[in-house]
């Protein structure tokens, strides 16, 4: 499966590029110049492209952008989008003096990048930070992917499954991104007061991994 790691330049995005590649994804990293998509992705040892030529050549479309350029990230790129599957991986959160809290819109920010594109999209990874992903081994930790399509939801759970030592668990709807998204404000307050990257495991499923 050929990925494109849109937003790709940044800390998440090539820590993510670089877990893909190593559990045997092809990866285009995206971003919104060439010279500087290549530059990256030449450290990486993956391919480089500008966002919409990585994701017209695409089987699967990340989102990894910074939250706040995410929504405008799938407005410029709807038609080089089409209609392939999208993973949303941001989560919009306010900055306070306490720390960082959820947003205040009712709904999650996939359901919004959902209602500017043609194509199914899935959100998920919101738990797997950066530090963790980049590290020598898989996270050992769970991964949480929800949807409504199975077009995106599929992909999105069998990328999230060679991610991460733990399982790729599907959380439900699309509508299930809002706990998704708000848990990234739980686990960046427990790191900043315990230290450490905190990860996730579900105890109690029956499942084979």
């Amino acid at each position: 499966m050929r990925v494109a790691v849109l937003g790709g330049t940044g800390p998440f995005g090539r820590a993510l590029a670089t877990r893909l590649r190593a559990a045997g994804y092809e990866v285009l990293l995206g971003s919104r110049e060439r010279a500087r998509a290549e530059e990256a992705a030449a450290a990486l040892g993956v391919a480089g492209a500008p966002n919409e030529e990585a994701a017209s050549r695409a089987d699967l479309v990340v989102l990894a952008t910074k939250a706040e350029a995410a929504l405008d990230t799938a407005r410029a790129l709807r038609g080089a989008i089409g209609s392939r599957p999208v993973l949303s991986c941001a989560s919009l959160l306010l900055r306070t003096a306490a720390g960082p809290v959820p947003a205040a819109e009712g709904r999650s920010l996939a359901e919004r990048i959902q209602e500017e594109l043609d194509a199914p999209v899935a959100a998920g990874l919101h738990s797997l930070a950066a530090a963790t992903l980049a590290g020598a081994e898989p996270p050992d930790e769970d991964a949480f992917v929800c949807g409504d399509e199975a077009a995106a939801k599929e992909p999105a759970l069998e990328l999230a499954g060679r991610l991460v030592a733990g399982r790729a668990l599907d959380a439900g709807p699309l509508a299930s991104a809002r706990a998704l998204e708000s848990l990234t404000a739980v686990i960046v307050n427990l790191n900043r007061r315990y230290g450490g990257h905190a990860g996730i495991r579900v105890t109690g499923l029956r499942t084979s991994r």
